[in-house]
């Protein structure tokens, strides 16, 4: 068994875990009503995408999301959460060091030794969800389920629905696919975004993810009978019947959103093993992106 299935599978522990500490971790996450930015970089950044969705829709006060890079510098937040798997990732530090003294700080991180430990005003160690794969797969997903949770929009219901993600089989014929494009709408559009990066990172695969409406205007003219579109979450009205009309398979999502991310995972193990690829070394990729000076 690879590093990246080993750690997928354990996935429902990590998020029983995580939802069991959110109200420990509460007095440094953001309170009801402050205008909160989430960043990140790379699966970190699509996961700050959901939380950032969720929060606001939830009422708790304007949410934004954006990867480290490209964080506003002339906006003003009461608080900005950074996930960060390694604590070492350059974009994030610097963005953390630029709003020391400015703006409060609160990093997610999984390895408690690592520079994000001083660069953040508060941080949340999740250390229990780390990883030695390059392809993110549980810290992410734990992640996202403690902030979830702070959100009261975590229940066991999802962890269930993960272990039914772990223990069905994949769609007959999906792994034989050659285009995957994963639609979102919400905060599951930044699942969709995720799901679309772990097949590429493990896989190589061709991959799009867009928001499920604008999947009409334009990216739908690329499906053929080789392409699957899998749903994240409740899909609008007719999309099923047009995209079966193009010879896709439509592969609907029957499960918590996160639980169908961790059948997203699976698929791209399984595409990866098919094609004889090791998904724990992906190419040109490494754990962390640390830039020289």
């Amino acid at each position: 068994m690879t590093y990246v299935e080993d750690e997928l599978n354990s996935q429902p522990e990590c998020w029983t875990r995580a939802a069991a500490r959110a109200a420990d971790h509460a007095p440094v996450l953001p309170a009801a009503g402050e205008r909160v930015a989430i960043v990140g970089c790379g699966t970190s950044y699509f996961m700050a995408q959901a939380a950032a969705a969720l929060r606001e829709d939830a009422g708790l006060g304007e949410t934004d999301a954006f990867a480290a890079s490209e964080f506003p510098r002339g906006r003003r937040y009461d608080r900005v959460v950074a996930l960060t798997r390694s604590g070492t990732t350059t974009e994030v530090l610097a963005l953390l060091a630029e709003l020391k003294g400015r703006t409060r700080t609160v990093a997610l991180t999984a390895d408690p030794g690592t520079p994000v430990m001083t660069a953040a005003d508060d941080l949340v160690v999740l250390d229990f969800a780390d990883e030695r794969s390059v392809v993110q797969t549980r810290f992410a997903t734990t992640a996202l389920t403690l902030l979830r949770a702070h959100l009261g929009l975590h229940t066991d219901a999802v962890v269930a629905d993960a272990r039914t993600a772990l223990a069905a089989e994949l769609p007959e014929g999906l792994v034989e696919r050659t285009q995957f494009t994963f639609l979102g709408r919400g905060w599951t559009v930044g699942l969709a975004n995720e799901a679309g990066l772990k097949m590429r990172e493990a896989s190589l695969s061709w991959t799009e993810a867009y928001p499920a409406m604008e999947y009409r205007h334009g990216p739908i003219s690329i499906s053929t009978a080789g392409t699957a579109t899998w749903m994240f979450g409740e899909a609008p009205e007719g999309l099923a019947e047009q995209v079966r009309e193009t010879g896709a398979m439509w592969v609907p999502g029957e499960l918590d959103p996160l639980a169908e991310l961790v059948r997203a995972q699976r698929l791209a193990v399984a595409v990866a093993a098919a094609r004889g690829l090791d998904p724990d070394r992906p190419r040109h990729l490494t754990r962390s992106v640390i830039l020289a000076p």
